[in-house]
């Protein structure tokens, strides 16, 4: 496909800014403050993923407040559960999603009525009624206010032995309930149509509404994509996204790129995407290892030389960089990789193991990174 014209050469710098630019991370504040900052902030990056792990700040706080230095927690629970500007939803993972994407979610949520959901096949029609009329007849409720008298043997490790809870999670999969409040990772559960207000449900996309939006917000969120990063954890979906991008390179609203050190793999960008972006070199930022700039490994090896190392599953012999480590990235590069535990008894972050990444000029950006740690654990320690 990208003979139909001569590829346009990129080295990985300049790709590192256009990635960096398309991620918001060359701006000091780029979304402002406050609940409409977080809603925007998910809007423009498209999804924030969420995650269980609370040996420093959970992700979808820290993703936040990488982008939004004035970021409260109290913003995001605003956003969810009272503008209702946003919910959660399953991307590649357990996701926080903009509210105005909702019906390009709708048709795997009735695909899930229809087929059921391979983590729940053991859910039973009388556990789903019962928490369907609770939830009717007593409003929203967590998994505390329901008693189960007999519990279930696991179908996988993160399953529950809760019949209820099987329930209410195959509930949130097809569309029928939604998480209106998160406390921690305690979730209440609402129906769908009462906490949105809405009569009925949005008008769901088609499958070719699905595939724009996904390569839409790639495209927005990432600068230069190819179709691992469009389609990420979704191999089903290339087909159809690479004839759209065939489509869109005919008329000229993509060109290809021929990226550094990317081989045989194709990448493509807006022709807007790839004009020179300003940087200010004197940023740092403490990344979350499920930062939308991290999660995909392969791509952040490519664009950054970094090949990030999520330890948390090793045993303690085999870690390199650490339980927990977070990338560093100053101005465009990733110069470290730092391991830290917050010690909430006694208000302080741990240093655990500071890893040194490349051949950055170490003694110069040490107390650019110490100043950001300084600013990370206030965050990190406020209530």
């Amino acid at each position: 496909m990208s003979r139909t014209r001569n590829p346009h050469p990129l080295t990985k710098a300049q790709a590192r800014r256009i990635w960096l630019g398309a991620q918001r991370l060359t701006e000091s504040a780029p979304f402002g403050a406050g609940p409409d900052a977080t809603r925007a902030a998910i809007e423009h990056l498209g999804y924030v993923q969420i995650d269980t792990i609370n040996v420093i700040e959970r992700s979808h706080h820290h993703i936040l407040w990488s982008r939004i230095p004035a970021y409260r927690r109290g913003d995001l629970h605003q956003a969810q559960s009272i503008d209702k500007s946003v919910f959660e939803y399953w991307t590649h993972a357990l996701s926080y999603v903009p509210v105005r994407d909702f019906r390009f979610f709708l048709p795997a949520m009735r695909r899930h009525r229809r087929e059921g959901h391979k983590w729940l096949t053991a859910v039973k029609s009388a556990d789903m009624r019962k928490v369907m009329r609770l939830l009717r007849n007593s409003g929203a409720l967590t998994i505390r206010d329901i008693d189960d008298d007999v519990l279930v043997d696991k179908s996988h490790p993160w399953a529950s032995r809760k019949p209820s809870k099987r329930a209410l999670q195959l509930g949130f999969y097809t569309g029928v309930l939604t998480i209106s409040e998160r406390e921690g990772m305690l979730k209440t559960y609402e129906l769908m149509e009462r906490h949105f207000g809405w009569a009925n449900l949005p008008k769901p996309a088609t499958a070719a509404e699905v595939t724009s939006y996904r390569l839409d917000r790639a495209l927005r969120a990432q600068g230069v994509v190819s179709l691992d990063s469009v389609c990420y954890m979704d191999a089903p979906g290339k087909a159809a996204t690479r004839r759209l991008i065939e489509r869109q390179v005919r008329r000229g609203e993509l060109i290809p790129i021929a990226l550094e050190g990317a081989g045989k793999q194709e990448h493509w960008a807006a022709p807007a995407a790839i004009e020179a972006r300003a940087l200010n070199t004197e940023l740092v930022h403490i990344l979350s290892p499920f930062d939308p700039l991290i999660i995909q490994r392969k791509r952040t090896h490519l664009f950054f030389d970094y090949e990030h190392r999520f330890e948390a599953y090793l045993p303690k012999g085999k870690r390199v960089f650490g339980y927990f480590a977070l990338p560093v990235l100053v101005g465009d590069a990733i110069v470290a990789a730092i391991d830290l535990k917050t010690d909430r008894q006694n208000g302080k972050i741990l240093m655990q193991k500071w890893n040194w990444i490349g051949k950055s000029p170490r003694r110069a950006v040490k107390p650019k990174i110490e100043e950001a740690l300084h600013r990370f654990e206030r965050f990190q320690l406020a209530q």
